[in-house]
């Protein structure tokens, strides 16, 4: 493949909802370009994107897959991204490199689930899209409803460029309302006759051309003008006016295929490679600095590495944009995120598991390059002397946990080091190894996203693992004041041990004022201050640790012993064994001796002071909760409710979006272990929620009464 400079590239994200036919148009498109002599089918499992082994297995996609072709003179470059909301993470990367979305539509279903959360993607990166309505040749296809519904969801800017003379297994001629001309296809398709438009289409073809000239003059004023003036416009003017439109998302044009039977893919492939903004066209890049750098060939090179992977036969694989400059093979580059010295020996133009060598890439082209030394997804390579560092793709919270281990225990270090590569290779991959929890978490998009985890580990890396509910991080805290004393003495010939605090307990919130005195049991305690620390636990929340000794009751040199502790109860709390947190504690009197006084003795005097102060002080436990906001159909919206409630939420609100209604619920963490699964279940796939931490709050009553009996029966066990 020849270079192309930055005004001759266009990048395009392929998007849509699984099942729309994503791969299929790909090999089409492949097909039509001459990448490939004979087009590979899902089922054949031999297609050039879906190629790894969990892809083949589950007949779908799974990670996103750049390739590129050469059309009239133009270099376009694809990534076909997974349908499946539990690989949101490569669309989302995708987009964040791509200028414009492609995003294919089942005919037989119309807006999906899946196309309302690309779409949604596509409005927050502020990118052109263009609808691509597939499997126009299936039996239950239904153009009309797809367009009707595009528009109920999408408004006027939906502009249909195409329309199928009819729909089902009698699928082979288009009309196309831009050229004004018919396109009928053999059976085998290809490239089709191009005839004029029958006489009983010609005033459906006429309105809806009228339509799209009017769509296409309201993005230019100068055209605006000139439609005013002859009511028309030519053909490279309406051009013009719906390359504009896309650019600003002022139109929403819509196409029609077959790609199963190859029939209006070359067409679509002329209007990508005609109409589609290049990247010199597109918003510039930012650094983290707020520079913004332009997709200039001539200047310093800096590269974004978006996606790797680890492939068969070339071993990690590290895909690119060139962000500017020019990058050539043998330069040598800095890695802006990590440090390191970074040499590009190789640069492939890539299709699929296909890689083309080629000399140079200018800026704002995409390909691949391998056996770099220490880069992840995400980093930034430059060229000497230059800093810039791009940090644009930001990924959605997790939504589906569990614990891990390896069958064997003494795997333990190899899996980790196997969850290290997932995660590099697949940022939406969460790990994280829990002290608290003893155990290590895995968290994902969904049940199948951390399933397809578990097939890649067992199957490419022969490692037998076992997923299991965790644990959750519940937290304690007090609910009243109380106070305690300890004395901590020990002697057993030579210097002994001696200690002895006083001290109070009570709950913690910002802002409160510390009294002058505290009453317990009708006796008076008053407080002099002397000073006041404030320690933000490494789990959340806070310890207040106030200094009130008078008369040199403790030496101050103990005080650091006596919080250390505290603090070391602090991450066993009595009643779960967990973290506890928002707590105050006054240390205001104590004992010690001259000789037998040290910072052991005060450290565990201090301990047991406030173990027994936090007993008496209304402990309860604190569940993490996080904020949910789901997605439904609106005839589902009772069936999910119901659901929601069964899981202890509190509904905080609602509002309708287009057909679907959107739920915003604060939910604890525990009833969200099995949600994405009972969502799909629920709403036959055609619900999607988002989860993120809000915080803690005091768990019921019968929870609590459940938590402590099971903590009291593992301890037996132990």
């Amino acid at each position: 493949m020849k270079v192309y400079q930055s005004n001759e590239i266009k990048n395009i994200a392929i998007l849509g909802s699984s099942g729309a036919g994503k791969t299929t148009l790909v090999e089409a498109m492949l097909f039509e370009s001459g990448i490939i002599k004979r087009r590979g089918s899902v089922e054949g499992k031999n297609t050039v994107c879906d190629y790894f082994p969990v892809e083949k297995e589950y007949g779908y996609t799974v990670f996103s897959t750049v390739f590129s072709v050469e059309w009239q003179g133009r270099k376009l470059n694809f990534i076909d991204c997974p349908g499946s909301d539990d690989f949101i993470g490569a669309a989302v990367s995708a987009l964040n490199v791509t200028d414009t979305a492609l995003m294919v539509i089942d005919a037989q279903y119309g807006v999906e689930v899946g196309t309302i959360n690309h779409f949604r993607y596509t409005d927050k990166f502020h990118k052109p899209v263009i609808f691509v309505i597939n499997q126009l040749d299936h039996e239950k296809a239904d153009y009309d409803n797809a367009v009707a519904q595009l528009i109920e969801n999408y408004g006027s800017k939906v502009v249909p460029v195409q329309y199928p003379i009819s729909c089902g297994t009698s699928f082979n001629a288009v009309v196309d309302v831009l050229k004004m001309e018919m396109y009928r296809w053999k059976p085998e398709g290809g490239v089709p006759e191009v005839l004029p438009i029958p006489e009983e289409e010609k005033e459906k073809a006429e309105a809806l051309h009228q339509a799209l000239v009017e769509a296409a003059a309201e993005n230019d004023e100068t055209l605006m003008e000139k439609f005013f003036d002859q009511g028309t416009l030519s053909e490279d003017e309406m051009r013009e006016g719906i390359h504009k439109g896309l650019i600003t998302r002022g139109m929403f044009p819509v196409f029609c295929v077959s790609a199963e039977r190859d029939m209006c893919v070359r067409r679509t492939l002329e209007f990508l490679g005609n109409v589609v903004p290049f990247v010199s066209e597109m918003p510039k890049e930012k650094t983290v600095d707020g520079i913004e750098v332009a997709p200039d060939a001539s200047a310093p090179t800096s590269l974004f590495v978006f996606k790797t992977t680890v492939e068969p036969h070339l071993g990690e694989v590290s895909y690119f944009k060139v962000i500017s400059g020019t990058i050539k093979e043998g330069d040598d580059l800095v890695n802006a995120d990590r440090g390191s010295k970074e040499r590009i020996s190789q640069i492939y133009c890539v299709a699929g598991q296909t890689k083309d060598k080629v000399e140079k890439m200018m800026a704002g082209d995409i390909g691949a390059t391998v056996k770099l030394k220490d880069v992840r997804t995400g980093n930034t390579l430059n060229a000497k002397g230059l800093d810039y560092r791009f940090d644009f793709i930001k990924y959605p919270e997790p939504r589906y946990r569990r614990a891990i281990k390896p069958a064997n225990e003494a795997d333990a270090e190899k899996l980790s080091e196997i969850l290290t590569r997932m995660h590099e290779e697949d940022p939406t991959y969460i790990i994280e190894h829990s002290k608290e929890l003893k155990q290590v978490i895995v968290s994902g998009q969904g049940e199948f996203h951390l399933k397809t985890l578990k097939w890649r580990i067992e199957n490419n890396d022969k490692l037998p693992i076992v997923f299991f509910e965790p644990k959750i991080p519940y937290r304690e805290t007090i609910t009243k004041s109380s106070r305690a004393d300890y004395r901590h003495k020990k002697q057993s010939g030579g210097a002994g041990q001696f200690g002895e605090v006083h001290l109070i307990v009570e709950p913690y919130y910002e802002g409160m004022p510390i009294p002058d005195s505290y009453k317990f049991n009708g006796q008076e305690f008053k407080m002099t201050v002397r000073d006041v620390q404030e320690h933000q636990l490494p789990w959340g929340g806070k310890l207040v640790f106030v200094n009130s000794i008078v008369g040199g009751a403790i030496e101050s040199r103990f005080l650091p012993a006596i919080l250390k502790g505290i603090m070391g109860r602090m991450e066993q709390g009595p009643l779960t064994g967990s973290y506890a947190r928002d707590v105050r504690v006054c240390v205001y009197d104590g004992k010690m001796h001259p000789v037998d006084s040290n910072e052991i003795s005060f450290m565990l005097a201090g301990r047991n002071a406030f173990s027994e102060a936090f007993k008496e002080a209304g402990p309860k436990i604190l569940e993490p909760i996080y904020d949910v906001e789901v997605s439904v159909p609106s005839e589902k919206l009772g069936d999910v409710m119901g659901d929601l409630q069964g899981r202890r939420a509190l509904i905080m609100g609602m509002n309708s979006e287009k057909g679907f209604e959107k739920i915003s619920a604060k939910v604890p963490l525990k009833e969200m272990s099995s949600y994405a699964t009972s969502l799909s279940s629920l709403t036959g796939g055609r619900a999607s929620f988002t989860m993120k931490f809000s915080g803690y709050e005091l768990v019921p009553t019968d929870v609590q009464d459940k938590l402590l009996k099971a903590y009291e029966a593992q301890q037996q066990e132990e």
